[in-house]
């Protein structure tokens, strides 16, 4: 189940002046950690692809994050209507897939994901530099934190 945790998007941008997007625009690499049931944890390496569509109201995120046991490869279609989230995402590895609900600000996205697992995600943003956070209800993946620079 590590596989719906560690999310690739396609995320519209807030409402001008609110939009996290455009800072996230290009590639990114970092490391985090897969929680387990039990207390288990494993150490992860990521890569995060962010690309622009159309307009500053659309960004494309696609995350990998893998290490010596597992490999994650998430990807979501994302519509942003004045700081409100929805869309759909969906895990390639594992053949997961839901929706995602959830609010977009300046430096931040508090998303709720549903579907094959549910569970939250936020994204908070830094310069250059990002954090990814998930917390799930899978049967054995817990969770999943990530750091990620450019």
């Amino acid at each position: 189940m590590l596989a719906a945790v560690a999310f690739s998007f396609a995320l519209p941008a807030a409402a001008a002046g609110n939009n996290p997007f455009p800072s996230l625009v290009g590639t990114w690499t970092g490391s985090g950690t897969a929680k387990f049931d039990g207390g288990k944890t494993e150490s992860l390496r990521c890569k995060g692809y962010y690309t622009s569509q159309d307009s500053k109201e659309n960004l494309g995120i696609s995350i990998r994050c893998a290490n010596a046991s597992a490999k994650v490869e998430l990807r979501a279609n994302i519509v942003d209507s004045n700081g409100n989230v929805s869309g759909h995402w969906e895990e390639r590895t594992y053949n997961q897939s839901g929706s995602v609900n959830g609010k977009a600000s300046n430096n931040r996205l508090n998303l709720a994901i549903s579907g094959g697992i549910s569970g939250s995600m936020q994204v908070s943003i830094s310069g250059r530099s990002h954090s990814v956070t998930v917390a799930t209800s899978g049967p054995s993946l817990k969770g999943i934190s990530i750091s990620m620079t450019r």
